[in-house]
């Protein structure tokens, strides 16, 4: 069993209260909601008590605090692939899945349904997955999402250099269902 995090981000809070980060930002601005900004920072830190308080008293559920099912968007432009891991990732995990097969509907995808995780197939065809995530890495919206490469056959070298370009990780074990999950949760341990 995971751990809750004492401490969320607003990105974090975004994602749980189903808002825009930057509503957290206003609702921490006028004083609604309590937390710290970080020393040296425009950064802002939301403890886990008072998110609950601040829910409770605007009458949000609370339930969401267990993020229910974790929303993966799957880019991949081999339809039948990419069908075929979001009924594993189903299956095995009751992650609800979203799968787009270019990196225009990808960038749709991501606004409307907000993922907690966007995996990208970096052989896909019409998937520019660089410039996916710098979208991704500098849209405020979206700053909470993680972004993982799928990239088979890579060398330690190339996974670092896609780390500095803004993945949180690189899966290079493309079939391993295990490690992929593993990696979706390392990256995702929001409240857990």
């Amino acid at each position: 069993m995971h751990k809750r995090k004492d401490v969320l981000t607003t990105g974090q809070v975004a994602q749980i209260c189903n808002v825009a980060p930057r509503t957290v930002t206003k609702w921490f601005d006028s004083g609604q909601l309590k937390g710290y900004r970080i020393p040296g920072s425009r950064d802002r830190r939301i403890p886990t008590s008072e998110l609950v308080r601040f829910m409770k008293a605007h009458d949000m559920p609370i339930d969401a605090l267990n993020m229910g099912s974790l929303r993966v968007l799957i880019l991949d432009s081999d339809a039948s692939r990419a069908e075929g891991l979001a009924k594993a990732l189903r299956d095995k995990r009751d992650y609800e899945v979203i799968v787009a097969g270019n990196s225009f509907d990808g960038g749709l995808a991501a606004q409307r349904e907000q993922p907690h995780v966007i995996l990208i197939n970096l052989m896909a065809r019409d998937i520019d997955a660089g410039q996916i995530c710098s979208y991704v890495r500098s849209n405020e919206d979206l700053s909470a999402m993680r972004i993982v490469a799928l990239a088979g056959q890579i060398n330690e070298a190339e996974a670092r250099a896609l780390q500095h370009k803004g993945f949180d990780a690189v899966v290079t074990q493309t079939t391993d269902l295990a490690g992929l999950i593993r990696t979706i949760e390392q990256v995702t341990s929001i409240l857990y």
